[in-house]
C-alpha cells in the first residue's frame, strides 16, 4: 500500500499549546492563564443580532467573499481605525478566523522554495502554513532587551534573494510587543528596499495601551500595496467561536485567496457575519471597556513581578506577559509543568512559540483579577522554593 501521508506534513510538529493542554485536561482544580481566549462573553447586542439572523431564516450561503454589507463595514472600520481605504467589492475577503486568512495567503503567494520571514517568538500557525505552501520557514529572533520588537537591522540581517514575505506579528502573541509608528518606518524602508510583501497580522489591533493607537504598517507610504492586511473578530469583539477573520489588500492578491476560499471553505458562516456587521456599527463602547479591564488585570502582574522578582519587561499590547524564568535553571517545559503538578497553575513554556522563547512562559490575563490574584500567589510560592532549592 502507497505511502498516506505526504513527507511536509509528517514533519511538521504538533502544537507545544495544545501538547501541553493534553496534561492540564486530566487535571483536577488547575488554575489556567494558557488559553489566549477572552473570558467575556460575547456583547449581548452582538448575540442578539446573530440569533435574529438566524429567525429570519438567513441559513443560506452568502457570496464567497462575504456579505458585501459585512465588506462595506470593514471598509470603514479599517478606513477609521487605521487610515487605509480597501474597496469592499475587490479588496476585502471575509474568512473563517484570521487562521484561514493566514493559510489562504501564503498558498496564495507562495512559490516552491520562496522564502517566509517569521519574526519569533510568535503564533505557532505562520511556519506551517508557509511549509504546507511549499514555502520555506526562516526565523528572526526577536529579543527581550528590544521589547521583543523587529529591528530594521535584524530584518536586514535575515533577507536573502529567495525572501519574498515578511510576517508582522504585531500586536505580539506570545509577548505582547507593539511596534510603535517609529520603528515601523523603519521596517516599511528595508521592505520597499527589498521589494517584499508583507502579512500584517493584526488581531490584537485594538488591545493596546501605549501613548499611540496602533499603527498599521498598511497605512504608511509605499506600503498598502504591498501589504496584506489580517484581522477579525475573536479578540476585539469576544467572538471566538463565531470564527470570523478578514483579509484586505491589492485586488489581484484577494481575488486568488478568494478563489482558494471558495474551493475549500465556500463562504464564511452566516450568522457570524450579520453579527459581526452589528459589532462593527455598534460594539465601540464594549471593546473600550472590555480593553480597560484588561489593562487594569496588565498592570496588576507587572506589579506582582516586581513585588516577587520575577523580570518582565512591560507589554502593551494583547493580552499577554512573558516573564523570563531563566533564574530558576529550567527550560520553560520543565517550568510550566512543575507549576501545574505542584501548584496546580497552568502557563504556557515560552519554546512552544519558537525556539528563542525558550527561558520564558506566557501568562494570559484574559482572566479575572480574582484568578489572577490567586494564580499570583500560588507562582510567588512555587518560585520561593525553586529559589530555595538553588540554596
Amino acid at each position: 500500500m502507497r505511502k498516506l501521508v505526504a513527507d511536509k506534513v509528517a514533519a511538521i510538529q504538533p502544537s507545544g499549546i495544545r501538547k501541553f493542554f493534553d496534561i492540564v485536561s486530566e487535571m483536577d482544580d488547575v488554575i489556567s492563564l494558557g488559553v489566549g481566549e477572552p473570558d467575556f462573553d460575547t456583547p449581548w447586542h452582538i448575540r442578539d443580532e446573530g440569533i435574529y439572523s438566524l429567525e429570519k431564516g438567513r441559513t443560506y450561503y452568502t457570496s464567497n467573499a462575504g456579505l458585501l454589507e459585512l465588506r462595506q463595514e470593514i471598509s470603514k472600520y479599517v478606513q477609521n481605525k487605521y487610515k487605509v481605504s480597501y474597496d469592499p467589492k475587490s479588496e476585502i475577503l471575509v474568512t473563517v478566523g484570521g487562521s484561514e486568512a493566514i493559510d489562504l495567503s501564503m498558498r496564495a503567494m507562495l512559490e516552491p522554495g520562496d522564502e517566509v520571514l517569521i519574526p519569533q517568538p510568535s503564533f505557532v500557525a505562520y511556519e506551517p502554513c508557509a511549509v504546507m505552501a511549499d514555502g520555506v520557514a526562516k526565523f528572526i529572533d526577536l529579543k527581550a532587551e528590544n521589547e521583543f520588537r523587529l529591528t530594521a537591522d535584524d530584518l536586514r540581517a535575515a533577507i536573502t534573494d529567495r525572501t519574498k514575505i515578511l510576517v508582522m506579528p504585531f500586536p505580539n502573541n506570545p509577548t505582547g510587543s507593539i511596534m510603535p509608528r517609529k520603528e515601523l518606518e523603519e521596517i516599511a524602508q528595508v521592505v520597499i528596499e527589498n521589494d517584499l510583501i508583507v502579512v500584517s497580522d493584526e488581531i490584537y489591533a485594538e488591545l493596546t495601551y501605549y501613548d499611540e493607537p496602533h499603527v498599521s504598517i498598511a497605512s504608511l507610504p509605499g506600503m498598502k500595496e504591498r501589504t496584506l492586511l489580517l484581522n477579525g473578530f475573536s479578540k476585539t469583539f469576544a467572538m471566538t467561536g463565531w470564527r470570523l477573520g478578514y483579509a484586505c489588500g491589492p485586488a489581484e492578491l484577494i481575488k486568488q485567496m478568494t478563489k482558494l476560499h471558495q474551493f475549500g471553505i465556500m463562504s464564511a458562516p452566516t450568522t457570524s457575519q450579520y453579527a459581526a456587521i452589528e459589532a462593527l456599527r455598534n460594539g465601540e463602547a464594549a471593546v473600550q471597556e472590555m480593553r480597560e479591564a484588561y489593562n487594569g488585570r496588565r498592570r496588576y502582574l507587572m506589579h506582582a513581578f516586581r513585588e516577587m522578582g520575577l523580570e518582565c519587561f512591560e507589554p502593551f499590547g494583547a493580552f499577554y506577559v512573558f516573564p523570563s524564568i531563566k533564574e530558576f535553571g529550567l527550560t520553560s517545559d520543565e517550568f510550566a509543568e512543575r507549576l501545574l503538578r505542584e501548584e496546580h497553575v497552568a502557563v504556557i513554556p515560552g519554546s512552544a512559540f519558537g525556539k528563542c522563547g525558550e527561558g520564558f512562559i506566557r501568562i494570559s490575563y484574559a482572566y479575572s483579577l480574582e484568578n489572577l490574584k490567586l494564580a499570583m500567589s500560588h507562582l510567588q510560592r512555587f518560585i520561593e522554593k525553586l529559589r530555595s532549592e538553588k540554596q
